[in-house]
């Protein structure tokens, strides 16, 4: 029996979170003030005060869900996970918890990345969008088809959990691969008030800014391995989590395929720690025997 730890990405902030952190724990308020320091604002006043529009903008979500998480299990006793994953952005917060990356270094690359991709953004207006109660194999041969018969880019983007995929893409792409999808049987196709296409072709100018900063970072190699989205399986050796990391701004988030392989790897008992209980509810979709709980 092991126990999965795993982290939040983007989508999971809310107004107030981390107070309770700062005020009840002289570690996270020493950890939150140096984060000020180094992003160059007092990102934990809009974190703990800030309305839900402010804590939408890019470099500000990434950035504060990424404190949570991190600040949320340091806080935590004599923790030693067997191993970890974190959805999208999350996966900054599980290289931290298992001693690949540095506290100061993971912040400084999350705050490029968050950058990067609102560049990305407003270079290629773009968007995702939710399909419900398709097979894979379905909207990935969909995704395909509008892309060969219009010159747009769609892709699938978030394997969340069975009958949960978010494809990304152009805004016109992603119009008319919604409509085909439930022509071909989908529940709901519903386009999601993102800022752009993550995880798509069209995040590729923030994919090379981020990778600049990523090859110049230190990586060690991990106190327990980590699940990295882009392939969906433990790894080990530094210099490929860096290849994975790298790849996984224009890569699938295989999410499903991840918690699966956790599994098949010995995990019992699955812990989302940072805001929200998102990856709770998608582990028991994923497999309703897990034990999974949730710390922030």
């Amino acid at each position: 029996m092991k126990h999965a730890y795993v982290f939040p990405g983007q989508g999971s902030q809310f107004s107030g979170m981390g107070k309770n952190l700062y005020e009840s724990n002289a570690t996270a308020k020493e950890l939150f003030e140096q984060a000020n320091e180094i992003l160059g604002f007092r990102i934990s006043d809009t974190m703990f005060t800030g309305t839900d529009e402010d804590l939408k903008q890019t470099n500000v979500t990434q950035p504060a869900v990424f404190l949570h998480s991190v600040i949320a299990f340091k806080t935590l006793d004599n923790i030693k996970p067997d191993m970890v994953a974190g959805h999208s952005l999350g996966e900054f917060s599980a290289l931290v918890a298992n001693n690949t990356l540095s506290f100061v270094d993971a912040l400084k690359l999350v705050s490029i990345r968050a950058k990067a991709m609102q560049k990305a953004c407003e270079l290629n207006p773009s968007t995702m969008a939710a399909i419900l109660a398709l097979d894979d194999a379905i909207a990935e041969k969909i995704c395909a088809e509008v892309t060969a018969e219009t010159g747009e880019i769609v892709v699938a983007a978030n394997y969340n959990c069975p009958g949960q995929l978010v494809i990304s893409g152009s805004i016109k792409g992603i119009e008319i691969a919604c409509e085909k999808m439930k022509a071909a049987g989908a529940k709901r196709a519903l386009v999601l008030p993102v800022g752009g296409a993550f995880h798509s072709p069209l995040m590729l100018p923030a994919k090379e800014e981020l990778a600049t900063a990523i090859e110049a970072t230190t990586f060690s190699n991990p106190s327990c391995a980590v699940y990295q989205n882009v392939i969906a399986k433990a790894v080990t050796d530094a210099t490929q989590i860096k290849k994975n990391l790298i790849d996984q701004l224009t890569g699938a988030v295989r999410w499903t395929q991840s918690v699966q392989s956790m599994i098949a790897d010995g995990a019992t008992h699955f812990t989302e720690v940072g805001p929200g209980k998102v990856l709770q509810g998608l582990v028991m979709k994923i497999n309703k025997e897990m034990v999974a709980d949730g710390v922030n």
